[in-house]
């Protein structure tokens, strides 16, 4: 099986779609034309088209009179850019504030209250790296959380205990935090942490600011994280060839061991330790019934000896004797 490796983009590469053209900046207000969905800041973009109908990027016509009736604000887009762009949101929440005091004579009333930057990051849900985050942790228990499915409506009596709190970066990865645990719990390397977001496994490469944005943590408490510690799985696969091939040598050894008993003398019975000369009559097995050993139609029915080895590499001659195989020497 073959694992995925997973790479970090520096946030240079995404520079040219999360930049204005215009005025070579990251977006502010974030303003797209519908008709080839370039999108600009709306400031440079509405400058713009003051003076030109055309797309600035393909030349596409925007509209033929009033081209400020095809450009659409890009809330989505603007919030990608605030996401990943660190202290851009609060940079630009302090300008417009700055702006608005320093000229008391516009009305700022019928402005939103991000156009006063009068919003807070908190508002925003807009993590800095820098920033502290709450995390509650606590033990994953399977079938406390299926118990917990199939009966929600039913109080629990149980006192809440095992769940602890802490105060992290928002940069700090899940592979950091399974190393607190580790080492906070003296867990050996023969077992696994995993660190889960309600019944889901995080990767190694997440960070606290990639899980309040993947599950939408709106900041109402801690963020909600579990445990698990499990056998490692990579050292139950490195010793499965071990035992395979002890296994193997074992049985080839077993197999050696049978085939070496039926080929040497000390493993063939007593009775048939030599064979019979022709001329030497053949004595019965059991004494008190001689006719056992009388030939019938010129074949013994006594149970045929064990195969020994020939010496010199010489191979027994198979001949037919009234119908019946016989072998000599």
């Amino acid at each position: 099986m073959t694992m995925h490796r997973t790479t970090r983009i520096k946030i240079t590469e995404l520079n040219p779609h999360l930049m204005c053209v215009l005025c070579g900046g990251y977006f502010i207000d974030a303003t797209t034309i519908i008709e080839c969905l370039h999108s600009f800041c709306k400031m440079c973009i509405v400058r713009y088209l003051e003076t030109s109908k055309y797309c600035p990027i393909c030349d596409v016509p925007v509209h033929k009179t009033k081209p400020l009736l095809n450009i659409r604000s890009d809330k989505t887009l603007q919030d990608i850019v605030y996401k990943l762009v660190p202290g851009l949101f609060k940079n630009e929440m302090k300008r417009r504030r700055d702006f608005y005091t320093d000229h008391p004579s516009v009305d700022a009333t019928t402005r939103s209250n991000e156009d006063r930057g009068e919003v807070a990051d908190e508002d925003k849900r807009i993590i800095t790296d820098d920033e502290i985050i709450s995390l509650s942790i606590e033990f994953f228990d399977h079938n406390k959380a299926k118990q917990t499915g199939v009966a929600e409506d039913q109080p629990s009596q149980e006192p809440v205990n095992n769940k602890r709190y802490l105060q992290c970066p928002a940069a700090m990865t899940i592979m950091h935090l399974r190393k607190f645990l580790r080492s906070k719990m003296d867990i050996p390397c023969t077992y696994q942490v995993e660190v889960m977001y309600e019944d889901e496994p995080l990767k190694d490469y997440y960070t606290l600011m990639d899980i309040a944005y993947i599950y939408t943590w709106r900041r109402n408490g801690p963020l909600p994280l579990k445990y698990r510690v499990r056998p490692s799985c990579k050292k139950m696969k490195k010793s499965h060839p071990q035992q395979e091939g002890q296994n193997s040598t074992g049985r080839s050894a077993e197999s050696d061991t049978a085939s070496d008993k039926a080929c040497s003398p000390a493993g063939i019975p007593s009775t048939s330790s030599s064979l019979p000369s022709p001329g030497t009559p053949v004595q019965s097995p059991h004494p008190h019934f001689p006719h056992i050993s009388k030939p019938v139609n010129g074949a013994s029915t006594s149970a045929p000896a064990p195969t020994r080895p020939f010496p010199f590499g010489k191979k027994p001659r198979k001949t037919s004797l009234n119908g019946s195989s016989a072998s000599s020497g």
